[in-house]
């Protein structure tokens, strides 16, 4: 009851509704099987592990560009919907809507002018990966929906929500660009991140553990999550 308290506080209570809880549950067992495949060491099909697993070989593949198009832009397009859905729903419904459609909208253009491929994806790992985006997204709007009327929580953390949001998605853009410019024209092996906070962490222990076992010359010191310890 103390952590509920506390929980409530600062956020809104869930809405008692059906539909959030059966989006809920449907993304964490998406999350869940993809996890314990990890730790299986089955690795979902994309990017540096695109082919990491021997049955990749008789899958649909797509190109890197158009899986992560496929990833991204059915969540864009609900964040976009969502203005039309639900129109005129106060400010802090509206800075949710422009959050999740300014994300998606970034990753699509990442897409599309940043970013440069050299893998690719199988349709097997790009779809559970899109749905678990696109009920990401429906799940925030629906239930930031279901909260109008609803008393907003004693302690207000709209506006560092926002400053935090800013800088989140100006330091993932920035991060991806300066990725973008390891690889010159043409090129298209991969290289050791450099630049800012990829000196201190490598992104997840599965790629760290690849870093390593491409490049000799890997930095030791740099970790997967937590800089200087894991």
């Amino acid at each position: 009851m103390v952590i509920k308290s506390v929980l409530f506080s600062f956020i809104f209570p869930p809405p008692p509704s059906l539909v959030v809880w059966g989006l809920t549950v449907t993304s964490f067992l998406i999350l869940a099987n993809a996890f314990l495949s990890e730790i299986r060491g089955k690795h979902l099909n994309y990017s540096k592990f695109w082919n990491a697993n021997p049955s990749a070989e008789k899958q649909v593949k797509l190109s890197s560009k158009a899986g992560m198009l496929l990833l991204y832009t059915p969540a864009f397009l609900a964040g976009l919907a969502s203005f039309w859905v639900f129109p005129h729903q106060g400010l802090r419904f509206t800075i949710l809507q422009s959050a999740v459609t300014l994300h998606y909208f970034k990753r699509v253009f990442e897409v599309l002018f940043i970013h440069k491929y050299s893998g690719g994806m199988t349709l097997e790992s790009a779809i559970p990966i899109t749905l678990s985006y696109f009920l990401s997204a429906v799940t925030m709007v629906y239930s930031q929906h279901l909260t109008k009327g609803f008393p907003e929580p004693p302690i207000n953390l709209f506006y560092p929500g926002i400053v935090l949001f800013l800088v989140g998605i100006i330091g993932n853009f920035y991060h991806h660009y300066l990725l973008s410019k390891l690889r010159g024209k043409g090129e298209k092996e991969y290289k050791i991140p450099k630049g800012t906070t990829m000196y201190l962490v490598g992104r997840s222990y599965s790629t760290r553990k690849w870093y390593l076992s491409k490049f000799e010359d890997f930095p030791k010191h740099v970790k997967a999550v937590i800089p200087f310890v894991f």
